[in-house]
């Protein structure tokens, strides 16, 4: 049993192939790099055939796949046999195929599937320990935000082009980190633009915006990470990019008025002389959200938050229809409003009463 990040596909492929790769994840881009890595490997030691079988529904006949990986090849010694199951669930049946697929391999067979990103209960799941147990598991994560200037500084550096060193360099890369975020695959796009409109080179900023486009695609969910780590130029980008491609007004308002009513729970809670850990666990705080709770509840004031809530409140009824005398009319001003002032009151200032 072998699990492996994508970035560490390649140096594992060097080592020699094992019988089974399954490969599971939520970024496209990637997880067809690491297919087409396998594919290219496979070729290069003699898996000359290839058959594809990709699972639609519950009622898919996984007679063939198992036949296909007893039979022998009539014009290779050695098959590529690719199960693609789209949804990440093969259903009962399939469970049992691949149980049964696992413990009958041939030496001459390599197999690859491809799956969406799984949860905890997939993961543990028969079929996919079976899989896991066969061969080596790669999980592709995606490349969040803070990590895409140094993604895309290594592609650049790999097609020639690197930027320049220093501050002229790091503010090209977060220029084009803010224009592809959420968005892979144009960032590879943008890249491959770059390699065709310029000779390999160092890259100016100047280069970098003059060639690569807003793409950024954003998710709502992400707004409460921006949003709590005080950076207000991108939760302001982030609403004007949820509102250019039509996310829901009633959505990204509740994404933040959950965090502010979170931040009131624990700051009540801890005020009231419960730990921190604690209250974090009875609000349902947990992961990267729950590392900012640490550090912005105890700085913030219990009367600073009651604010917000009531214009959380007041930005509620905005985004459903109604007006407000001292408020933008529109949901989305609205919204950037409340983010502001959420902004504001975390903002790290003189010290404060504990927990007043």
């Amino acid at each position: 049993m072998t699990q492996i990040k994508a970035d560490a596909l390649a140096g594992h492929i060097a080592k020699g192939l094992k019988a089974v790769y399954t490969i599971h994840g939520d970024e496209p881009l990637l997880a067809q790099e690491a297919a087409d890595a396998l594919r290219a490997a496979a070729r290069q030691q003699g898996y000359s055939e290839r058959q594809v079988f990709i699972v639609s529904g519950a009622h898919f006949d996984w007679g063939p796949v198992i036949a296909a990986s007893q039979a022998m090849s009539l014009f290779a010694e050695r098959q590529l046999i690719e199960i693609r199951i789209p949804n990440g669930k093969p259903g009962k049946d399939g469970s049992d195929a691949l149980q049964r697929y696992c413990q009958g391999l041939p030496p001459d067979v390599l197999t690859l599937v491809t799956l969406p990103r799984l949860d905890k209960t997939q993961l543990s799941s028969a079929w996919f320990t079976a899989l896991d147990t066969a061969g080596v598991s790669v999980r592709v994560d995606p490349v969040e935000r803070r990590e895409l200037p140094a993604w895309i500084a290594r592609r650049l550096q790999q097609q020639g082009q690197p930027v320049a060193a220093g501050p002229e360099g790091q503010q090209a890369l977060e220029f084009f980190a803010d224009r592809v975020e959420g968005n892979l695959l144009a960032a590879h796009q943008e890249l491959q633009k770059l390699a065709l409109l310029h000779p390999p080179g160092e890259l100016s900023l100047q280069q970098i915006e003059a060639a690569v486009l807003d793409v950024a695609r954003f998710d709502v969910f992400k707004l409460s990470e921006a949003l709590l780590s005080g950076k207000v130029a991108r939760v302001l980008r982030m609403l004007e990019g949820l509102k250019a491609e039509g996310e829901a007004a009633v959505l990204v308002h509740w994404t933040m008025a959950e965090d502010i009513r979170a931040l009131k729970r624990v700051h009540d809670a801890v005020a009231a002389g419960k730990p921190l850990p604690m209250a974090l666990r009875e609000a349902r705080v947990w992961g990267p959200k729950e590392r900012l709770f640490e550090r912005l509840v105890p700085q913030l004031g219990g009367a600073a938050l009651s604010r917000l809530l009531v214009a959380a409140q007041v930005c509620d009824g905005i985004v459903k229809g109604l007006r407000h005398p001292d408020w933008p009319t529109d949901a989305w001003d609205a919204l950037g409003r409340l983010a502001l002032m959420l902004e504001q009151a975390l903002r790290p200032s003189a010290p404060k009463t504990r927990y007043g």
